[in-house]
């Protein structure tokens, strides 16, 4: 904007307030119209003074009216209160001006009352009337909490406990309470103690602290939640559940037996598991075997009632014939399984065992050792004989040869039976 504007009439308008008429104060350089020049910077104080000096009581006016050395002092003066004053507009300006951080938020206060919040960046505020408080709303703070408690099995027992938790509403969280850290401190002691007293000592020494951390959050939300302290809880963290000093040996005892319990529990669930199904599988295997037996011995009974059944016609019809067939079959079955050749002498009823499985075992150098007599030979059933050597060696023969003349006389008797029929 021109500091001179042409207009009303040919008379410039000059915002300081000075016209073509004033006198030897404009010094002539306030001149109206489009040459006029930069303000003077002493006229500007000047008028000012006179301003001031008139609201004293007009005390300028009357110097004005005297010599020119009375009024150069109220003129100076004037001028050095106006530069104050403007100096001081100036300094109050300027001290209004502040900068709220980017993870901050600014809670206003107009004389000791909430007026608004400003955000991040450079602001500016009339000095001596609002007050600015910056809150931090992105940090995460943490509160500890510990002492002794007493659980429900009457154990005094020693906790400590960090509580995470974040400003979500800065004038909530100024003006709700006095101080919300410290009544969020006391809620913390409160809700611990009152967890740790529904639980034993045991629990919260081994498997409760899960329970204990969850049921606290729980229950210090609930508790800060009617005060509206403008903070929200991120976690609350159970770091450590110990006995007192005094009886921490004997604690520590108690946690390692138990611990050695649980191991040995363990060990024979491991135990019982493996021999278990072994166990069972045997006592299946004997049922089975016992099964399979009692069909074997059912069978093989049923088999020889019925080969006996079979045989009972053959035998009355011929006893003797019979009998005879009996005797062959089982003689045979058992000297079948033997080495032994028994000799026999018709003449002197003498029968003769050799001993051919020693024999093929290579002892017969032993034997021959032992003198000519014949000494391998065992009789069987000894009676007084005066026959030689000679004649039983020739009379005498083997098992098999006497089986097979039982056999054929055997079969000439069946013959003759049948002829007969």
């Amino acid at each position: 904007m021109a500091w001179n504007q042409p207009g009303n009439n040919g008379q410039d308008r000059d915002p300081w307030g000075s016209s073509n008429n004033n006198g030897g104060n404009s010094g002539g350089n306030n001149k109206g119209g489009r040459d006029q020049g930069p303000p003077d910077l002493d006229d500007i104080f000047r008028k000012l003074s006179k301003k001031l000096s008139s609201l004293g009581g007009g005390k300028g006016s009357n110097s004005n009216n005297s010599g020119g050395t009375g009024s150069a002092g109220p003129n100076f003066s004037g001028r050095i209160i106006g530069i104050a004053a403007v100096a001081a507009v100036v300094i109050w300006a300027a001290s209004g001006f502040y900068t709220i951080k980017e993870a901050e938020r600014g809670v206003v206060t107009r004389f000791g009352k909430f007026s608004h919040l400003v955000q991040p960046g450079l602001n500016w505020k009339p000095t001596f009337i609002d007050e600015v408080r910056p809150v931090n709303v992105e940090s995460v703070r943490e509160l500890a909490a510990s002492g002794v408690m007493l659980t429900s099995d009457e154990n005094v027992v020693r906790v400590e406990m960090n509580v995470q938790y974040r400003v979500t509403d800065p004038a909530a969280y100024l003006f709700s309470v006095t101080d919300a850290n410290d009544s969020l401190r006391q809620a913390t002691d409160s809700a611990l103690r009152g967890v740790i007293g529904k639980y034993t000592m045991d629990k919260i020494l081994t498997e409760g602290r899960t329970i204990v951390r969850s049921d606290t959050q729980r229950v210090l939300e609930e508790t800060i939640r009617p005060y509206k302290m403008g903070i929200t809880l991120l976690d609350v963290n159970f770091q450590a559940a110990r006995p007192p000093e005094e009886v921490k040996a004997a604690f520590d005892d108690a946690i390692a037996a138990r611990e050695n319990e649980q191991q040995y529990i363990r060990e024979a669930e491991a135990y019982a598991n493996e021999v278990q199904p072994r166990a069972n599988g045997q006592a299946q295997r004997l049922l089975e075997d016992a099964r399979a037996y009692e069909a074997r011995t059912v069978l093989e009974a049923q088999g020889e009632v019925a080969r006996f059944a079979k045989l009972l016609p053959e035998y009355k019809s011929a006893p003797e014939i019979t009998r005879e067939r009996l005797y062959i079959e089982t003689m045979e079955k058992v000297l079948s399984h033997t080495r032994k050749v028994l000799v026999n002498d018709k003449g002197n009823n003498n029968l003769m065992v050799l001993p051919l499985d020693q024999m093929l075992r290579g002892q017969t150098g032993k034997a021959a050792t032992e003198g000519s007599k014949d000494t391998s030979l065992i009789r069987l059933n000894p009676t007084p004989s005066t026959s030689n050597t000679a004649d039983a060696g020739t009379s005498s023969t083997s098992a098999g040869s006497i089986m097979d003349q039982r056999r054929a006389n055997t079969q000439r008797s069946d013959n003759t039976r049948v002829g007969r029929e």
